[in-house]
């Protein structure tokens, strides 16, 4: 490959003017084919010898070997000037030149030429000359190796050449100069390497960047390998011809490039390899001078601010103010061990490219180094734990005082509950307080374990720091013990006071239970008084019914009896409870006369119902003795007959309270279906009484019929002055029962009071 005289920037302008190129066509021998197109204007014969003279320096000599094949196209020129051009082309490249190719216009130089025939020139000018059209050009070169302006199909673009031209000069320019320079710079390394204590700053920097300059090579080379290979698919001999490969090593100097590129890579790898020699050399030198700078400051005003750091404090906010001193010493601790991580990033990188001799001593500056932060960092810590306890310890402290003076105020107040679920919840949210604080001691106990056994650690290091242990840890010991004692006494003297108002409460709660419950006796009475007047109305049909009936009653009154007698014994409970807790005034004085006025009312009424099953049962009996006995005397009959009617005016008399109101059993027609009964068996009495009086009767209708007459006025008349007996009789048994019932509910109604 030639060197390159000259450079397309001396004569850029020229260039840009288009005055001849190589469009990387080739003819059929494979030589390459230069185009002049000639204008109309004037060519000037200098710059078209100063472009061909750089056209042709590009090429190598094997190529040049096979001859140029030069197109001359003179359609838009004068004869004159493509003569000149013809005959210059003997002076500028007469040996290179194989062809030249002129192209004439359609229209004229017929006549003019027969004055100048080149084929008759040949061999003075060394190389034949050719007139011939541009329709006919192929009959010399493919089609597909000319361009389109001669008819062909082979793209040129002149501007994008000449700029990847000036690229590929730059290029060469650029890496030429880079390449001495690395040379000169490596070169000089061998002869300072035996200098170890050498600066590094007397390592030279190269013009250019070597980085920029290969960036560049590469793309370039890109770029021509991307046309070769673009040609390589385009182009062809056509024909059977030898294929076309535009732009190939002989045109653009790949192989030039190529080597160039490796020649670059090669030194500036010597050079990158000699400035990591140096920086490593220089970087050893820094991290040493930092490990030591660190292990210095940790070793000695780290650990001397880490020894006056003992203090717990005595409260929450001593223990924060502590806290906060605390970070201010890891935060001046943090700065060195943020050096100490970059460091120790630094010797691991080291130590994986460092040579056998770095190796050591990297490892023992990181060995050193580790060992100071991490025994620092443990200080630290452990004081940060010793701290961080404190502080639970003295906020469960605080917390816990705080739930033992709430506790202790509850208690201090007077209990003054308006009902029992008021009683209960009360003493639900005594027992949730005490729970509260018995959790809280348990906390704290175990809290003030945890920051004994955390400062039993911090004393062990301050131990294999110092020959004696620092003057405040008994201190601080004494101190936890001392909380925690006094809490406990705290917790237990409320513990104390709770049990006797829980007896309290629980008493409390089971008088408004028995006030409820004598509440509730009274409420079930009245309910079976009214059920005893609504719905006991019924005497039975027979002797047997009304028995039964009879006993269900007696059944009836004794649950009654029972709820009465459960009444008076919770008002007898409320009074001893009431004394209990000296209680002067209760809502449930009322209650006894209630329980009393109810009571009288059903045990009248369970009397009178009583009576009336009574005489219902003794009428019933008699009533079927008279009816089953043949023989019968007329006293019997005249018993039955006494009975029922007395039984059936009993039936209409009400009830008479105490209070004086009257009260009917059951309504007037369940009292007519009652009394139905009776009826019945008086009339069949009275049918036994006629068959005793048969004759008189047959004798006498119409007494028969006064006689039925007189019998249904007696069942369905009122005998007021049989009532007034009756009522009579039970208004002493009801006087004689309300002295005796007085004298106990003034004896218990006393006792309330007194409460």
């Amino acid at each position: 490959m030639s060197s390159v005289t000259m450079e397309a920037t001396n004569i850029l302008p020229v260039l840009k003017k288009k005055l001849a190129f190589l469009s990387g066509g080739k003819d059929r021998r494979s030589g390459l084919i230069l185009t002049i197109p000639l204008s109309s204007d004037q060519t000037s014969m200098e710059e078209l010898s100063a472009t061909l003279d750089y056209l042709l320096s590009i090429p190598s000599e094997k190529c040049k070997a096979r001859g140029f094949t030069v197109i001359v196209d003179g359609r838009k020129s004068q004869w004159n000037t493509v003569k000149t051009v013809v005959l210059m082309l003997q002076n500028v490249i007469p040996a290179e030149v194989s062809l030249v190719c002129v192209v004439k216009p359609d229209e004229f130089w017929d006549k003019k030429v027969t004055h100048f025939c080149f084929w008759k020139e040949k061999d003075r000018l060394g190389f034949e000359v050719i007139l011939v059209s541009a329709n006919k050009l192929t009959r010399y070169i493919e089609p597909c190796q000319l361009t389109d302006d001669f008819g062909g199909s082979l793209d040129y673009d002149h501007s994008d050449w000449l700029s990847k031209r000036l690229v590929f000069e730059k290029f060469t320019r650029e890496s030429t100069s880079l390449l001495d320079e690395l040379s000169i710079i490596n070169e000089s390394d061998k002869s300072s390497s035996m200098d170890k204590d050498k600066s590094a700053e007397c390592v030279l920097l190269p013009s250019f960047d070597p980085e920029t300059v290969l960036q560049t090579g590469h793309e370039l080379l890109s770029e021509l390998q991307q046309r070769r290979f673009n040609g390589s698919e385009g182009g062809g001999g056509g024909q059977g011809g030898p294929a076309w490969r535009p732009m190939e090593e002989e045109l653009l100097a790949q192989p030039q490039v190529m080597k160039l590129l490796d020649s670059l890579r090669e030194q500036y790898t010597r050079y990158q390899e000699l400035c990591r020699q140096r920086n490593k050399r220089t970087q050893l030198d820094e991290i040493h001078a930092k490990v030591m700078q660190v292990v210095t400051w940790l070793q000695g005003p780290g650990s001397e601010l880490l020894k006056t750091q003992q203090e717990i404090g005595d409260s929450i906010r001593a223990a924060q103010a502590l806290q906060q001193k605390h970070e201010e010493i890891e935060s001046q601790h943090s700065e060195w061990f943020a050096v100490y991580v970059e460091l120790n990033q630094q010797i691991a990188a080291l130590l994986v490219a460092g040579e056998e001799e770095d190796v050591v001593e990297l490892k023992a500056l990181q060995q050193q180094l580790s060992d100071v932060c991490y025994r620092q960092a443990a200080q630290l810590e452990g004081r940060q734990n010793v701290l961080q306890a404190a502080q639970g310890f003295h906020s469960t402290t605080q917390e816990l005082s705080q739930q033992l003076d709430g506790l202790l105020g509850m208690l201090c107040a007077d209990v003054a509950p308006a009902d029992g679920p008021s009683i209960q919840q009360n003493l639900k949210l005594l027992e949730e307080k005490l729970q509260t604080v018995e959790a809280g001691l348990t906390s704290l106990r175990q809290k003030g374990a945890l920051l004994l056994e955390q400062m039993c650690g911090q004393q062990s290091w301050s131990l294999e720091e110092t020959e004696s242990p620092a003057g405040e840890q008994p201190e601080n010991v004494q101190h936890i013990q001392a909380v925690m004692e006094e809490m406990q006494l705290r917790k237990q003297r409320c513990e104390d006071m709770v049990d006797v108002r829980r007896l309290k409460m629980l008493q409390m709660v089971q008088l408004f239970k028995c006030e409820e419950d004598a509440l509730q006796a009274v409420e079930w009475l009245g309910e079976l008084l009214d059920a005893l007047l609504k719905t006991h109305v019924r005497l039975g049909d027979d002797a047997q019914e009304t028995r039964n009936m009879l006993d269900k009653h007696r059944k009836f009154v004794d649950v009654a009896q029972s709820t009465y007698d459960y009444g008076r014994q919770l008002l007898q409970a409320t009074v001893v409870l009431c004394q209990s807790l000296r209680c002067t005034t209760r809502s449930s004085g009322d209650t006894l006369p209630r329980l009393n006025r109810v009571w009288k009312q059903f045990t009248v009424s369970t009397e009178e119902r009583q009576q009336r099953l009574e005489m219902a049962l003794s009428f019933h009996t008699a009533a079927e003795k008279v009816l089953q006995q043949d023989c019968v005397d007329v006293d019997s009959l005249d018993e039955v007959d006494s009975t029922g009617k007395t039984l059936l005016d009993r039936l209409t008399t009400p009830v008479i309270f105490p209070d004086g109101t009257e009260q009917f059993f059951g309504s007037p027609t369940e009292t007519a279906a009652a009394a139905e009964a009776v009826k019945e068996r008086l009339l069949l009495v009275e049918e036994q009484r006629l068959q005793l009086q048969e004759p008189g009767l047959h004798n006498n209708d119409d007494d028969d019929e006064e006689e039925e007459e007189e019998v249904e006025d007696v069942l369905n008349g009122q005998e007021v002055s049989r009532l007034d007996v009756i009522g009579e009789e039970l208004s002493e048994k009801e006087e004689e029962e309300e002295e005796e019932a007085g004298q106990q509910d003034e004896d218990l109604q006393t006792a309330m009071q007194g409460c």
